[in-house]
Protein backbone atom coordinates (compact mmCIF):
# COMPACT_ATOMS: atom_id res chain seq x y z
CA UNK A 1 0.00 0.00 0.00
CA UNK A 2 2.83 2.39 0.83
CA UNK A 3 4.43 1.97 -2.64
CA UNK A 4 1.19 2.93 -4.29
CA UNK A 5 0.68 6.01 -1.93
CA UNK A 6 4.33 6.71 -2.81
CA UNK A 7 3.45 6.20 -6.55
CA UNK A 8 0.89 8.41 -6.47
CA UNK A 9 2.08 11.51 -4.88
CA UNK A 10 5.11 11.23 -7.74
CA UNK A 11 2.30 12.38 -10.24
CA UNK A 12 2.37 15.92 -8.02
CA UNK A 13 5.93 16.08 -8.08
CA UNK A 14 7.04 18.94 -11.04
CA UNK A 15 9.38 18.12 -13.43
CA UNK A 16 11.41 21.50 -12.95
CA UNK A 17 10.69 24.63 -10.47
CA UNK A 18 11.33 28.24 -11.04
CA UNK A 19 10.58 31.71 -9.07
CA UNK A 20 8.60 33.11 -12.07
CA UNK A 21 7.81 33.23 -15.91
CA UNK A 22 10.03 35.19 -16.49
CA UNK A 23 12.94 32.44 -15.25
CA UNK A 24 11.48 30.42 -18.41
CA UNK A 25 14.16 31.19 -21.37
CA UNK A 26 12.61 30.53 -24.76
CA UNK A 27 16.37 29.80 -26.08
CA UNK A 28 16.71 26.80 -23.41
CA UNK A 29 12.88 25.74 -23.93
CA UNK A 30 13.66 25.43 -28.15
CA UNK A 31 17.51 23.96 -26.90
CA UNK A 32 14.98 21.05 -25.11
CA UNK A 33 13.17 20.88 -28.19
CA UNK A 34 9.81 22.44 -26.68
CA UNK A 35 7.81 23.92 -29.28
CA UNK A 36 4.55 25.13 -27.36
CA UNK A 37 3.72 26.59 -23.50
CA UNK A 38 0.53 25.64 -21.76
CA UNK A 39 0.69 28.23 -19.18
CA UNK A 40 -2.17 28.72 -16.00
CA UNK A 41 -3.06 32.32 -15.94
CA UNK A 42 -4.06 33.32 -12.01
CA UNK A 43 -1.05 33.69 -9.51
CA UNK A 44 1.05 32.40 -12.66
CA UNK A 45 1.18 35.40 -14.89
CA UNK A 46 -0.25 37.94 -12.55
CA UNK A 47 -1.95 37.98 -9.84
CA UNK A 48 -5.10 36.30 -9.19
CA UNK A 49 -7.13 39.52 -9.29
CA UNK A 50 -5.35 41.26 -11.55
CA UNK A 51 -7.49 42.26 -14.94
CA UNK A 52 -4.56 43.03 -17.66
CA UNK A 53 -1.28 41.46 -18.04
CA UNK A 54 1.84 43.29 -17.06
CA UNK A 55 4.69 45.18 -19.15
CA UNK A 56 6.80 42.38 -18.48
CA UNK A 57 4.25 39.32 -19.10
CA UNK A 58 3.58 41.32 -22.68
CA UNK A 59 7.25 41.28 -23.06
CA UNK A 60 7.53 37.57 -21.99
CA UNK A 61 5.10 36.60 -24.46
CA UNK A 62 6.86 38.76 -27.13
CA UNK A 63 10.06 36.86 -26.07
CA UNK A 64 8.24 33.31 -27.03
CA UNK A 65 6.41 34.27 -30.10
CA UNK A 66 9.65 35.76 -31.64
CA UNK A 67 11.70 32.75 -30.74
CA UNK A 68 8.95 30.02 -32.32
CA UNK A 69 7.39 29.14 -28.96
CA UNK A 70 3.07 28.89 -28.94
CA UNK A 71 1.98 29.88 -25.41
CA UNK A 72 -2.12 29.05 -24.61
CA UNK A 73 -3.78 29.88 -21.29
CA UNK A 74 -5.36 27.15 -20.12
CA UNK A 75 -7.28 28.54 -16.88
CA UNK A 76 -9.77 27.09 -14.56
CA UNK A 77 -11.37 31.00 -13.99
CA UNK A 78 -14.75 31.97 -16.21
CA UNK A 79 -14.09 33.11 -19.62
CA UNK A 80 -14.70 36.89 -19.33
CA UNK A 81 -11.70 36.66 -16.72
CA UNK A 82 -9.73 34.75 -19.54
CA UNK A 83 -10.90 36.52 -22.21
CA UNK A 84 -10.34 39.82 -21.05
CA UNK A 85 -6.81 38.77 -20.08
CA UNK A 86 -5.59 37.28 -23.17
CA UNK A 87 -7.31 38.69 -26.10
CA UNK A 88 -4.99 42.07 -25.47
CA UNK A 89 -1.98 39.56 -25.53
CA UNK A 90 -3.42 38.05 -28.91
CA UNK A 91 -3.41 34.55 -27.45
CA UNK A 92 -5.04 31.61 -27.86
CA UNK A 93 -7.13 30.56 -24.44
CA UNK A 94 -8.88 27.94 -22.57
CA UNK A 95 -11.81 28.58 -19.78
CA UNK A 96 -13.26 26.39 -17.51
CA UNK A 97 -10.60 24.18 -18.12
CA UNK A 98 -11.48 22.07 -15.23
CA UNK A 99 -7.57 21.05 -14.36
CA UNK A 100 -6.47 18.37 -13.58
CA UNK A 101 -8.37 16.74 -16.09
CA UNK A 102 -6.59 16.28 -19.07
CA UNK A 103 -9.52 17.65 -21.99
CA UNK A 104 -7.75 21.35 -21.73
CA UNK A 105 -3.95 20.08 -21.99
CA UNK A 106 -5.17 17.69 -25.11
CA UNK A 107 -7.14 20.39 -26.25
CA UNK A 108 -4.13 23.06 -26.51
CA UNK A 109 -2.03 20.53 -28.04
CA UNK A 110 -4.21 19.73 -30.80
CA UNK A 111 -4.49 23.41 -31.23
CA UNK A 112 -0.64 24.26 -31.10
CA UNK A 113 -0.26 21.17 -33.48
CA UNK A 114 2.81 19.58 -31.55
CA UNK A 115 3.68 16.14 -29.62
CA UNK A 116 3.42 15.92 -26.09
CA UNK A 117 7.39 16.01 -25.70
CA UNK A 118 7.29 19.01 -27.88
CA UNK A 119 5.56 21.37 -24.70
CA UNK A 120 6.12 22.33 -20.69
CA UNK A 121 2.78 23.15 -18.56
CA UNK A 122 3.63 26.48 -16.72
CA UNK A 123 1.30 26.91 -13.13
CA UNK A 124 1.22 27.66 -9.33
CA UNK A 125 -0.20 25.12 -7.97
CA UNK A 126 0.41 21.10 -7.77
CA UNK A 127 -3.04 20.55 -7.33
CA UNK A 128 -4.06 21.35 -10.99
CA UNK A 129 -1.03 23.13 -13.29
CA UNK A 130 1.52 20.34 -11.81
CA UNK A 131 -0.79 17.03 -11.64
CA UNK A 132 -3.08 17.45 -14.87
CA UNK A 133 0.46 18.01 -16.93
CA UNK A 134 1.73 15.14 -15.37
CA UNK A 135 -1.06 13.25 -15.84
CA UNK A 136 -1.12 14.13 -19.18
CA UNK A 137 2.73 13.10 -19.74
CA UNK A 138 3.59 16.66 -20.19
CA UNK A 139 6.60 18.39 -18.71
CA UNK A 140 5.21 20.65 -15.92
CA UNK A 141 7.50 23.49 -14.25
CA UNK A 142 5.85 25.04 -11.03
CA UNK A 143 6.39 28.63 -10.51
CA UNK A 144 6.14 30.32 -6.99
CA UNK A 145 2.76 31.96 -6.68
CA UNK A 146 2.93 35.96 -7.64
CA UNK A 147 0.92 36.67 -4.24
CA UNK A 148 0.31 34.76 -1.39
CA UNK A 149 -3.55 35.22 -1.24
CA UNK A 150 -5.53 33.35 -3.42
CA UNK A 151 -9.30 32.98 -4.31
CA UNK A 152 -11.68 30.78 -1.92
CA UNK A 153 -11.02 27.09 -4.01
CA UNK A 154 -7.17 27.75 -4.36
CA UNK A 155 -6.93 28.08 -0.64
CA UNK A 156 -8.63 24.65 -0.39
CA UNK A 157 -5.83 23.43 -2.73
CA UNK A 158 -2.63 25.27 -0.89
CA UNK A 159 -3.53 23.13 2.28
CA UNK A 160 -3.21 19.82 0.95
CA UNK A 161 -0.05 21.43 -1.55
CA UNK A 162 1.80 21.65 1.79
CA UNK A 163 1.21 18.63 3.07
CA UNK A 164 2.62 17.04 -0.06
CA UNK A 165 5.73 19.52 -0.75
CA UNK A 166 6.92 18.55 2.83
CA UNK A 167 6.62 14.86 2.59
CA UNK A 168 8.64 15.44 -1.09
CA UNK A 169 11.03 17.74 0.72
CA UNK A 170 11.34 15.30 3.74
CA UNK A 171 11.83 12.22 0.64
CA UNK A 172 14.48 14.19 -0.76
CA UNK A 173 12.49 14.62 -3.77
CA UNK A 174 12.65 18.63 -3.95
CA UNK A 175 15.27 20.85 -2.95
CA UNK A 176 14.08 24.51 -2.81
CA UNK A 177 12.43 26.63 -0.25
CA UNK A 178 9.02 27.16 0.29
CA UNK A 179 7.64 30.55 0.42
Amino acid sequence: MKGGIRLMLKKFLPNEHVESVHDINPLVLKDKGIKGVITDLDNTLVAWDAPDATEEIVEWFQRMNKHGIQVIIASNNNEKRVKLFSEPLDTTFIHSARKPLSKAFKKAQKEMNVKKEELVVVGDQIMTDVLGGNLAGIHTILVVPIVETDGFFTKFNRKIERRILKWMKRKGKINWEEN
